[in-house]
């Protein structure tokens, strides 16, 4: 692979944005082998959770402006077929039955924005900066709204994609965009630490969370109930579960046996 790296290892898979010379832009290469990637660990048994970080200071500046004006006089499927690269992306990401955590450092901007906002956890050093400013070279920030109303809401939405403006890693936090922030020079080691515990987890009963977390986008609150009695039983049914319950059963068991009068 050329703009990316991959690695597995300890039920982490891991996927490196690497093409730190061009801030990790975004061209339809790099869309192919992250989804090329994501496709390899969606497959892989092993892998219980996906880390996408990227080499240098900045996570992805966004789209190769380069190769997008090598397509302006290219038609309409052309244009179309490039653009869904990435949109196929960030279908995978969600589709995927594990996590996928981002961890961001540097800039994060419009397409690099976008594909952050896609993972399902976000972890951002201090310094970290998120925006979507394609609307200031006449561009929109298409793809990406669908995710940014799901995450931040409609007037946070708007203001963002409108006006261009840059987020600080904490007020990005604030509107939700991130999960956690963490201290400037920390980041490997808290994401390190994040997909460890993730990937403790039993991977059934984080398939059938993620699944339903995502399930849950525009149901009604009752069939969001019921939905999730539905996914509960079949929970119920799994060895994880019995397992989980019986060790935490012998757990407390001993725990009373070793108690004094």
């Amino acid at each position: 692979m050329n703009r990316i790296r991959v690695a597995a290892a300890e039920a982490i898979g891991r996927i490196t944005l690497a093409r730190p010379e061009k801030k990790n832009a975004l061209d339809r290469v790099a869309a192919d082998e992250l989804l090329e990637a994501l496709a390899r660990y969606g497959m892989d048994p092993s892998v219980r959770v996906v880390l996408l970080a990227a080499d240098g200071p900045d996570f992805c500046a966004g789209a190769d402006l380069a190769a997008l004006a090598a397509l302006v006089d290219a038609d309409a499927t052309a244009q179309h077929d490039d653009a869904m690269a990435l949109g196929k992306v960030f279908l995978a990401i969600r589709e995927l039955p594990v996590p996928v955590v981002a961890a961001v450092r540097g800039r994060a901007l419009a397409g690099g924005a976008g594909l952050a906002t896609a993972c399902d956890i976000v972890l951002a050093d201090e310094d970290a900066r998120f925006g979507y400013p394609e609307v200031k070279v006449g561009f929109v920030p298409a793809m990406v709204m669908t995710m940014l109303r799901r995450t931040v809401g409609e007037k946070q939405a708007f203001d963002l994609v409108a006006t261009g403006r840059v987020l600080s890693a904490r007020e990005a936090h604030g509107v939700g965009l991130v999960s956690r922030v963490v201290p400037a020079g920390t980041l490997d080691a808290a994401a390190d630490e994040m997909v460890r515990a993730v990937a403790a987890s039993p991977p059934g009963a984080m398939a059938f969370t993620k699944r339903l977390f995502y399930a849950l986008d525009g149901v009604s609150f009752g069939d969001g109930i019921a939905l999730g009695a539905r996914v509960n039983v079949d929970a119920r049914d799994t060895a994880e579960f019995r397992d989980g319950v019986r060790r935490f059963l012998d757990a407390k068991a001993k725990g009373r046996e070793g108690r004094t009068p």
